[in-house]
């Protein structure tokens, strides 16, 4: 039997639930892998031709250089760099197809999609040069689009989002050359300097891996996250619910999973359709429950409220209760093993996407020229699949949540409708009732306790008064925690920041959108300084970040653009960089020098936490605005409470 796998109760009980049918899960899989590859995770290991594979002894027995002479700086540098490529494409071709559906939208009106922000719209299209005066919202959003899906192909010059950054950081860019000319161009030629025979010096990879790095945070996912508000709507913070137990044993349950919202939202507008929730009823279901997972979840929560089933080591335990009809897939994070899982309950899997089909599972193509036809067709197949459900066995557990804390959102928030600003949050940093931003994020991963690192490291930063914002997994672990409403704040933050919630009436984490939304926490970095009183980069901030779980190669990326716009970023679990003491170094006290931002690696919760903390007072004391606050410590007491 697995146990002792996740401090969320809903996934013990299945777990328990699974041992006994003999189902194998992403848990089962994980301790099959035992002993995993020490080169592997050391990154020391080249397959990048086939004279190999080649590995480097780390301890200097064996072979000290591949076959082609590749050092370990060399070897790990580049399987760093690719990581980073493929993170930046997974982001990139994401905001393409958001591109895409609002040029569909605002050419073919009929469509299904239409611009739902116009006052957005035209904010972004200043940012693109894009002019706006005696123009329709039809012809503006063309314009907007086309310059989008420009930035992609474009081979020279600056992606335009780059200068949201404060100009400080702009110059520092410009001068280390790492600006990106293109998104596509960047990760072509990430791909050809780690080639065998190419770019041999790892210094002069890792600033190609950095101008990556940056088309995704100021590129592709900025695109995702700009153009999907002016489509679907610029979030606002609302209340849902979150866990397994949002499940229904009397609804039709369909689960949406992946990542992109272009799918999502006509499900959403086809599941609330009267003719549909007839058909429900039908088959002798008392309606539609339509519910998210990963980060749709995040998207479908932020906009409508709808439910969030769980995060990315959730998706298998979703069937194994037997009340899923239907899982709908689009891209990334999807399981192979969700194939054979469905085929031992009822659960139909249905694929929508061209990019990612499954051996074992339907595949019903997703088209956006024919969005709601097709999304009324995937939900009508999920309604005649209700009479075949068997025993149900929903977990009970479900947490009240509130998200929708965008860019705008939170201006709005802390200086009204008309007078939106960061002042009031600079001036809670300086006064030190606030002690500084964090931002948590990241996937899950089952070489670790299930939720435990976001949910601990967390908790711990708001009892230090710093105020959390999440995107991803990693804010659906806190979500389910508690920590997400208002009234957490006098039960786990510092009395600084428990006072500043009450006043405004926020949670003490807010949840900020999917993982491509983590370029909301990047304007809203440059936002604080453009407030004034915090310094005039991003560098100068009293922030951190950290990804205590992470498992994707879009972690990498995301740490890495955080790292070079100045942020000091933590990863847990451990970093494939270890084989070569110099390519660390060269990440954490070399990035330091040079972009202002650093990669750190701690494994250790509260030492992750400690490491966090002691940056953002290192920062405002080199502000003046050190207050002497003393950290608090999580004793075991107060660690064994925090089982969801």
């Amino acid at each position: 039997m697995i146990t002792g796998k996740s401090v969320d109760a809903s996934v013990t009980y299945l777990l328990e639930k699974v041992g006994q049918e003999e189902i194998e899960t992403v848990w089962h899989r994980s301790e099959n892998q035992e002993p995993r590859c020490g080169f592997g995770e050391l990154g020391i290991c080249c397959r990048t031709c086939n004279m190999g594979p080649c590995r480097i002894d780390p301890f200097g027995e064996g072979p000290r250089t591949g076959v082609c002479g590749a050092s370990a700086e060399v070897i790990v540098a580049r399987n760093f760099a690719r990581m980073i490529a493929a993170g930046a494409a997974a982001h990139s071709d994401h905001g393409r197809d958001v591109a895409n559906a609002l040029l569909l939208a605002a050419r073919h009106p009929d469509s299904g999609y239409a611009v739902r922000d116009a006052f957005k719209l035209k904010k972004v299209a200043a940012m693109l040069d894009v002019t706006v005066e005696n123009r329709s919202t039809q012809e503006i959003a063309i314009d907007v689009a086309e310059k989008a899906l420009e930035i992609f192909g474009q081979q020279e010059g600056e992606i335009p989002f780059i200068r949201r950054a404060p100009e400080p950081r702009q110059a520092l860019w410009r001068r280390l050359n790492v600006v990106p000319r293109g998104i596509d161009r960047e990760i072509v030629e990430m791909l050809h300097r780690t080639t065998m025979g190419t770019d041999q010096d790892h210094r002069n990879i890792m600033l190609q891996g950095t101008r990556t790095a940056l088309s995704d945070g100021w590129g592709g996912s900025m695109i995702a996250t700009e153009l999907q508000d002016i489509l679907f709507g610029t979030p606002s913070p609302l209340r849902g619910e979150v866990n397994l137990g949002v499940l229904s044993e009397r609804d039709v349950n369909i689960v949406l999973h992946g990542h992109e919202p272009v799918l999502s939202e006509m499900l959403v507008v086809a599941s609330r359709e009267e003719e549909m929730v007839n058909m429900a009823k039908s088959q002798g279901a008392g309606g539609i429950n339509l519910v998210g997972m990963c980060c749709t979840a995040n998207e479908i929560l932020m906009r409508h409220g709808l439910p969030v089933a769980g995060n990315v080591l959730q998706q298998e335990l979703a069937v194994i209760t037997g009340a899923v009809e239907a899982m709908i897939v689009d891209v990334q994070c999807v399981m192979p093993s969700l194939p054979d899982l469905c085929r031992c309950y009822h659960t139909r899997l249905i694929t929508t996407s061209a990019k990612g089909r499954m051996t074992g599972a339907l595949h019903r193509p997703f088209s956006e020229e024919n969005a709601l036809p097709s999304a009324r067709a995937i939900v009508q197949e999920a309604i005649m699949n209700f009479p075949n459900r068997r025993r149900v066995d929903i977990p009970r557990e479900k947490m009240d949540l509130i998200a929708g804390f965008s860019h705008e959102a939170i201006l709005s928030m802390l200086g009204g409708s008309f007078r939106g600003s960061y002042l009031p949050l600079n001036s809670n940093i300086i006064n030190g009732r606030i002690r500084g931003v964090a931002g948590v994020v990241g996937c899950c991963n089952p070489k670790v306790v299930h939720d435990q690192g976001h949910v601990e490291l967390v908790r711990e930063l708001i009892a230090n008064d710093v105020l959390v914002i999440q995107t991803g997994c990693s804010a659906i672990a806190c979500a389910k925690a508690g920590l997400m409403t208002p009234e957490s704040a006098a039960e786990y933050a510092g009395k600084g920041l428990a006072e500043v919630c009450r006043t405004v009436g926020m949670p003490p984490v807010l949840h900020a959108g999917s993982c491509v939304d983590n370029s909301r926490i990047l304007v809203a970095l440059s936002e604080m300084v453009r407030a004034g009183g915090l310094g005039k980069d991003i560098a100068d901030l009293p922030v951190a970040g950290a990804a205590p779980e992470w498992m994707s190669e879009k972690a990498i990326a995301i740490g890495q653009y955080f790292v070079a716009s100045g942020v000091f970023t933590v990863f847990g679990i451990g970093l494939p960089v270890k084989g070569s003491e110099a390519f660390y170094r060269h990440l954490s006290a070399e990035h330091e020098k040079m972009l202002g931002g650093s990669w750190a690696v701690e494994p250790d919760i509260h030492r992750m936490a400690a490491l966090m903390i002691d940056h953002i007072d290192l920062k405002r004391k080199a502000l003046g605005i050190d207050k002497g606050k003393e950290r608090v410590l999580y004793d075991m007491g107060m660690r064994r409470e925090l089982a969801v």
